[in-house]
């Protein structure tokens, strides 16, 4: 009697040269396993590498530990009746509502505001359109976690001064001052030249929108060239991630104070906070990977139905093979495990070139384009264990085919 380590290492051994002698076969048939676990594989990596890149551009724009109160701000899509109640309940933010804040949001490590419009900008005979100009406070650019590549940011004097002074973002610079330093030289904003005193690092851009098309000016500078009508967004900052909630309900609570609004009523002003987007971006790649995923498995489905017809005509080649091992003691569940761990083996190969095969695709879209490609255990788990799964499964049918092969009749076949 054969032990059981004995069994199974002759089981493999025989498996393994079952197929090695038909490679071309054996090939054809790993083809859907190797497609179907590189794509669960690859757009799971395509997900998690989305999730990634939109968490990081979003706090290039938004900073960490920051929260904004603007007149109309809001994460997620809003239907044209919510959106048309808001615009008719929300007020409008003013300098006033700014100081009330930044007085009262003790845990808050600072407070500051901004507003900004678009502006098309002309200079040495080359032209930038719809260029984001912000009218800041000089804190913004540490509660933004803002990185000045050259010159400074604006200062608290040029604030109360309202000095014509500018920080462009890298694209500006690429465009209007190519080799050459643009610190101290003039742009004109709607006609008004500025100096240039600073120069943003560069931040890439996010879906398709430049993060660098952007210019920096006093807020009070700002007011005295487009008016000081428009609605102001207010930001803290937490001074650590542990406190960052309490800072927010802090802020929101002092602007719902100053606004007069009672415990029932709705914020008359929109409320946003990065914790807040990157939840919704969680909600908004795992509704992708809920949708996507089962669709890419149904690719292991059928390479698993691949594996079966091929088993099935193995168990016919094999015929004789099998009615001489029954003939000289072997059981059917010897028969059977036998053909499984063929089964088994062949989707595993499949699983293991899938893997490699996800991994170069990977690699090709990551260097190819902004979107970094994140392959996560999950889902190799996943597409491993589901393709060494239906190999299971396939195997079945066709290896209790084979053990219920009487000896005589198999035998006389050959």
């Amino acid at each position: 009697m054969k032990s059981g380590y004995t069994f199974y290492s002759e089981a493999f051994k025989i498996a393994l040269n079952s197929i090695i002698a038909h490679k071309l076969r054996a090939f054809l048939t790993l083809i859907g396993i190797i497609i179907g676990v590189a794509s669960v594989i690859v757009v799971g990596a395509a997900i998690s590498g989305l999730n990634t890149y939109v968490i990081d551009r979003v706090s290039r724009v938004l900073g960490v530990n920051h929260f904004m109160i603007a007149r109309m701000a809001n994460v997620g899509p809003l239907s044209e009746e919510e959106w048309e109640k808001r615009n008719r309940r929300n007020k409008r933010l003013t300098l006033d509502d700014y100081d009330w804040v930044r007085e009262n949001c003790t845990l808050c490590q600072d407070v500051g505001a901004s507003a900004s419009r678009g502006v098309d900008l002309k200079q040495n005979n080359e032209q930038t359109f719809g260029t984001t100009i912000n009218g800041v406070t000089p804190n913004m650019a540490e509660i933004e976690d803002k990185t000045i590549e050259d010159g400074r940011y604006i200062h608290q004097g040029e604030l109360q001064a309202a000095a014509a002074v500018i920080v462009i973002g890298a694209e500006l610079r690429e465009k209007f001052f190519p080799q050459t330093d643009p610190i101290g030289k003039t742009i004109k904003v709607a006609g008004h030249p500025m100096v240039i005193v600073g120069v943003e690092q560069k931040r890439g851009s996010m879906f398709g929108q430049s993060l660098d098309n952007h210019a920096y000016i006093p807020l009070t500078t700002y007011g005295r060239m487009f008016g000081r009508q428009q609605s102001l967004q207010i930001h803290g900052k937490s001074r650590d991630r542990e406190r960052f909630q309490s800072t927010l309900e802090q802020g929101r609570l002092s602007m719902r104070i100053y606004h007069k609004l009672k415990g029932n009523e709705d914020d008359d002003f929109g409320l946003v906070d990065v914790q807040q987007v990157n939840n919704q971006v969680d909600q908004f790649t795992g509704a992708i990977a809920a949708v996507i995923t089962p669709i890419t498995l149904i690719s292991l489905v059928v390479g698993g139905i691949v594996v079966m017809n091929i088993m099935l005509v193995s168990v016919t080649e094999r015929t004789f093979e099998i009615g001489l091992r029954k003939a000289l003691g072997a059981r059917r569940k010897q028969i059977m495990l036998q053909f499984l761990i063929e089964s088994v083996l062949l989707s595993s190969f499949g699983g293991f070139f899938g893997l490699l095969l996800s991994s170069g695709i990977a690699w090709l879209v990551a260097n190819a384009t902004p979107i970094p490609m994140t392959i996560t255990v999950p889902y190799i788990v996943l597409a491993l264990v589901v393709s060494g799964g239906i190999g299971m499964v396939a195997g079945i049918y066709p290896a209790y085919r084979a053990a219920r092969l009487d000896p005589i009749v198999a035998l006389t076949k050959n």
